[in-house]
């Protein structure tokens, strides 16, 4: 038997949350619980087809954190890309930069969250028009 889409993404996520690398850790034990100003963050979170490492609903801010395998970053690019065209903001950060300026990172993550996002659609093309 296999599961849809949607519950295969939800299962790995968990199982992300699991194992969550040293960087995620260290991160989210500030962000968790309304940590950063108040900010409400889930982790691995499934948008679409991806699983985000950090989300802000409030902010739609997503928060990922980097490591050697994103270097090679066209898969990136397009995921990004597809996140920003449905409203999201999207910051990204290296697992060094976390273990090494975490307040640095934090005060991106605040800049960011402050940042407008654009629109995912054009003025004149929601539902009802």
């Amino acid at each position: 038997m296999t599961l849809p889409r949607n519950n295969i993404l939800q299962a790995r996520a968990r199982e992300m949350r699991r194992i969550a690398t040293q960087p995620e850790q260290v991160l989210w034990q500030v962000l968790r619980n309304r940590g950063l100003r108040g900010l409400k963050f889930r982790r691995q979170v499934p948008i679409g087809a991806f699983i985000v490492d950090f989300f802000c609903q409030e902010a739609r801010l997503i928060v990922e954190i980097d490591g050697a395998s994103h270097v090679d970053g066209d898969r990136d690019v397009r995921r990004d890309g597809w996140l920003r065209a449905q409203g999201f903001g999207v910051l990204r950060v290296w697992n060094n930069e976390v273990m090494r300026n975490l307040d640095g990172v934090l005060l991106a993550i605040l800049a960011a969250s402050q940042a407008p996002h654009p629109d995912p659609l054009p003025k004149g093309e929601g539902e009802g028009n």
